[in-house]
This record gives C-alpha cells, structure tokens and sequence, in this order.
C-alpha cells in the first residue's frame, strides 16, 4: 500500500518518514499534558495523519481513493508507532516510576486494572501484590499504591494532594463534578462548607429525631418477618430512605414498600461501572457522549435531578442536608446552581446510604460469626438501654465504649471504600519525598485501607475481628485481660503472652482523613450506634444453620464503595 502511495504522491517525504517522528512528538505531548476532550484526542490522533497523507498526493480532491489509501497507512503507521512508543517508555528504566515494582501489565496500560477492578477483587489484589513487593507498589503507568501509614498526612492532610481523575471516569464527565471529585483544592473547599455546615454537630443534633423515625420503622418492619431474613437488604433499604431524607427532604419508602424499582441492582451495577472507568476516565468521558451507554450511572443521575427539583419546587420543609446545601441557612447568600444541588444531592444519597449500609451489614455479619463477642455487646446494650428503655435516644452513646470498639473493628477489616480514591500530584508541580519515597510530578496515589488495616505492623491478629485492641489502646482493658481473638490457631509461643501488641491508629483509615475525608463520619457513626444499639436490644439474631462463617469475607466486592453479600438471619424478638 505504501508503494502505492508514493507512486501517487509528489515528490516529498514519504509517509513513514513523517508519521513516525510525528507519533514520537505526539507522545512527548499527551505525556506532559492532560486532557479528555473528545474532539481534542480526535483533532490529536487523527489530525497529523490526515496532514501526512494530504501531503503525499499531489491533488487530493480530484485522487480520493489515493488520499483514502495514504490516510489509511499514515493512521495506522502513526498509532502504531505511538502506542509502540507509549509502552516502550512505561516500562523502561527512564519511567519517573520505574524504581518502583508492580505486574508489567499495570505499568503498560490502566486497561488491565480496570479489567480487573470490574471484579470486584482489586482489593485483595492489591494487597497480595503489597505483600510480595513491599509497601510502595506501581498499580498503573503512573498511579502508586502506598501502603505506608507515616504518608498520610503528607498526602490527605491539609497541605495535601488535590484529588484525581477517578471521579471524572465515576462520573462519566470531566465538568460539573460533585464536590468529592472536584480536583481544584480551593474550588473543593469552597464547595465543602455547606457540607460542613450541614453535617457538623449542631445540624446532627437536628436531624436526631429523622434518624429515630427511620430506625424506629426498620426495628417495626423487622418485627413483622417471619423465619429468616436477608438483614443487608433491610439494612439497605433504612439506609436509602434516611438518606433521601436527608438529601431531598423524602421520597423514598423501601422499608414499607420494598425495592420496586430495584434501586439497588441499579446502584450496584453503577458502581461496578463507575469502578472501571475510574481507572480509565477518558474512555468514561467518551462513553458520556453515548446515550444509554452507561443507563445504571445515567439512572442515578436523573433520579437524583427529580428528587432535587421537586425539594426545590417544595421549598424547605425541615432542616435537612440538603437546607444547607441550597444555602437555606444563610438567607444572604443566593443559591447554588441546580446543576450543583443536583450532582451534591445524588452524591449524598448514593455515598451515604451505601457507604452506611456497608458498615452496618459488616458489623452484622462480625457479630453474627463470632457469638463470644455479640454476648459481651448484649451485655453493654442490655446494661445502657435495659427493656423498655428508648434505645433511639443517643445520650448514652458516648458512654458504650464496647460498641464504639465493635463499629471501629468491624471497619477496620471491612472499610466501605476498600482501595480509597486518588490522590495526584500535578504534572506542573515539584516533586515531593516523604521520607524514603519520591513522588514525581504527574502521579496518582492511592493508600487503600484494605491493605493498610490488614497490614501486621500497623495492628496485632490484622486478620481477626477483634474488638478488644480498642478497648486496650484507649486504656479500658488491660492487655492481660482481654481475651485473645476467637479465630487465633492454638496458642503460640507469639500469642500466648500476648506482649506484641501493635495498635497504630494513624493507619486506620476508613473515612480517610485531612479537610477533604468524608464529610458524613459523624452522622455514619450515629447511624451505626443507633441502628446496632435497637437491634440488639430488640432481638436476639443468629445466622442460618449450617451458613459459611467466611461466605461473607469471601464473597465481598470492592467497586466505588463495598458491595455486600447477603446475611441470612434468623430473628427472634426478646421481649
């Protein structure tokens, strides 16, 4: 084909010789510049070819085909050479990153995490990699994944790394983010402030009774089951509602209408697609262009555009989150754009129910497979909220240190968000060394707390729930009292004594930390100690007979957030 070009063309470079050193410049500018401009990447990849092959005939208006047949080899001979030249450099000893060891596949292409990560196993995998390569691993061409607690601060604290690309790709847009993705630190905290606001101890104190009603009717709809019950499922259901509540004023009623509308299927399947092309955020803004390319992320988003137009129609009705997020508590300052409720609004319900009802299924599941454990926090409920005492009302919580142990542990092993969002280090900045690690300019960084909580330098038994290290760490039981994990092996000489105790809180990471961590910790923990709190006063739970102990560990996924298996329950009403 190229011979016949060069029949056809005017004397002049041949194709090859200009397609080649082309695609080679080409690298050196997507390589030092970032964008996800469709028409951008197109006017880039398609464009010098184009030039090329216009050069290589002599009339290309009144020579179509011959144009068409240059054009063809100069694409092809221009990707070719770009894609050979994009792979030779990401693995060579000249990458910024190339110190740094991780699977070949990862430093080629993000293709393959993704592809991975749309299994739901990214977590574990990223762990079993950190265990044989050490605590800094290369996870992409320019992405690390740092297992080292002593960075966090440096990396989430307040002179921190502005965010990454994963919500572009989440979001399928690379505009009009929610305030979680915005990349711009002073633009997210702008934004955060009627988060703040909203979420801060004087607005949880208003949303006290919402939260009661919501629980008081998922301990009346549980009454109502006979036999056995998928307990994350009404725990999902709680979740959703509450925080449509919150978001939007109301709304949703599974408790006592069920998943019509299969939210959460569609949930699920949004975040196993936000997941992948979190990793991959330029085919995500490409598939955005698609309509019902993505439906369940495209369903989200307009359920969510509903809700907020009809909370904004209605007008403010109760001190909810969204009152703060529409500015409402600040009669001075106008409103926010509706693109923005819009976007905030489906964040809070989505991110906040799911993250909620994660948590809340893993402490479930924890109790249920380790009875020792449920008796001694029956113990402390029964003591605190004894028959016929209201266990809605939060003032005794601050008191029930074996409950606050018992949420602690049960994130520390199960985190909602498993393999943490992105930081990046921006290509036009210095780069930055945290002790023995160099981060160049240009880099993602994740520090995934399924690693991290799992790591044995960071905590005694990493692999056994085990509430009691809290109790001990904050100086409520004495090492020589607590009794040892119910999950250990015969005891060792190691465990026996139990003198190596390793608690190191700066590693436990599962709302993140620095100005930008979740905003809704307090009101998940609120959540969480209510919810627990009524249930275990309410009814005495056990799992299926015969049920897997570790189907549960087995079978969770990591995507955005924690996708749960199912907790088979059996309930029994205690008085």
């Amino acid at each position: 084909m190229l011979a016949s070009v060069s029949d056809a063309s005017s004397p002049g470079p041949s194709i090859a010789a200009l397609a080649i050193p082309a695609a080679l410049l080409m690298h050196q500018l997507f390589r030092r510049y970032e964008t996800f401009s469709v028409l951008t990447h197109a006017a880039l990849l398609l464009g010098p070819p184009a030039l090329i092959a216009a050069s290589a005939v002599s009339d290309p208006s009144t020579n179509p085909e011959s144009f068409k047949d240059a054009f063809r080899s100069s694409v092809l001979l221009y990707l070719a050479t770009l894609a050979i030249s994009i792979v030779i450099y990401r693995i060579s000893p000249f990458h910024p990153l190339a110190r740094y060891p991780g699977p070949w596949l990862a430093k080629v292409s993000m293709l393959a995490p993704a592809l991975y990560s749309a299994t739901g196993r990214r977590n574990r995998a990223v762990r079993r990699m950190h265990e044989l390569y050490g605590d800094v691993l290369r996870i992409g061409p320019n992405e690390l994944s740092i297992r080292d607690p002593a960075v966090a601060m440096t990396i989430l604290g307040a002179s921190g790394l502005p965010k990454g690309t994963d919500w572009v790709g989440g979001m399928l847009r690379d505009h009009n983010l929610p305030v979680v993705g915005i990349r711009d630190i002073d633009e997210h905290l702008r934004r955060r402030r009627a988060w703040n606001r909203g979420l801060g101890p004087a607005a949880l104190r208003e949303y006290e009774h919402v939260l009661a009603r919501r629980a008081q009717l998922l301990v009346r709809r549980l009454e109502e089951q006979a036999g056995e019950v998928n307990l994350g499922q009404w725990v999902n259901y709680f979740a959703y509602d509450f925080m449509s509540d919150m978001a939007f004023g109301g709304g949703s009623e599974l408790l006592s209408e069920g998943d019509k509308n299969n939210v959460w299927a569609v949930l699920d399947k949004g975040m196993a697609l936000a997941t992948f092309f979190g990793h991959v955020p330029w085919l995500g803004v490409y598939v955005g262009h698609i309509p019902g390319a993505a439906w369940p992320l495209n369903s989200l988003h307009r359920h969510g555009e509903k809700c907020a137009a009809k909370r904004l129609a209605c007008g403010s009705t109760t001190s909810d989150l969204f009152h703060y997020l529409n500015n409402e508590d600040l009669p001075d300052r106008a409103p926010p754009p509706a693109r923005q409720l819009y976007d905030d609004g489906v964040l809070a319900v989505v991110a906040g129910s799911d993250t909620a009802s994660s948590a809340m299924t893993s402490i479930f599941n924890c109790l249920l497979t380790h009875p020792e454990t449920y008796a001694r926090l029956q113990e402390e409920v029964d003591r605190f909220y004894p028959a016929g005492e209201d266990a809605f009302n939060t003032k005794q919580h601050r008191d029930m240190h074996y409950l606050q142990a018992v949420i602690n542990e049960a994130l520390r092993l199960y985190p909602p968000i498993a393999s943490a969002s992105q930081r990046h280090l921006p290509r036009s900045a210095q780069g930055i060394t945290i002790g023995s690690i160099y981060i160049p300019p240009g880099t993602a960084i994740r520090l995934p707390p399924w690693s991290i909580h799992r790591d044995a330098c960071n905590f005694t038994f990493p692999e056994s729930f085990w509430p009691e290290r809290w109790l001990i760490a904050s100086g409520h039981l004495a090492l020589s009292d607590a009794p040892l994990p119910s999950t250990l092996p015969e005891p060792s000489a190691d465990n026996k004594g139990k003198a190596a105790f390793v608690h190191n809180e700066q590693a436990f990471l599962p709302f993140s930390v620095g100005p930008m961590n979740c905003p809704g910790k307090a009101l998940a923990m609120q959540e969480m100690r209510m919810v627990v709190a009524a249930l275990v006063q309410r009814f005495r739970m056990r799992l299926r007979d015969g049920w897997d102990a570790a189907f549960y560990e087995r079978e969770i996924r990591d995507y955005f957030n924690a996708t749960r298996p199912r907790v088979p329950v059996v309930l029994e009403k205690r008085w």
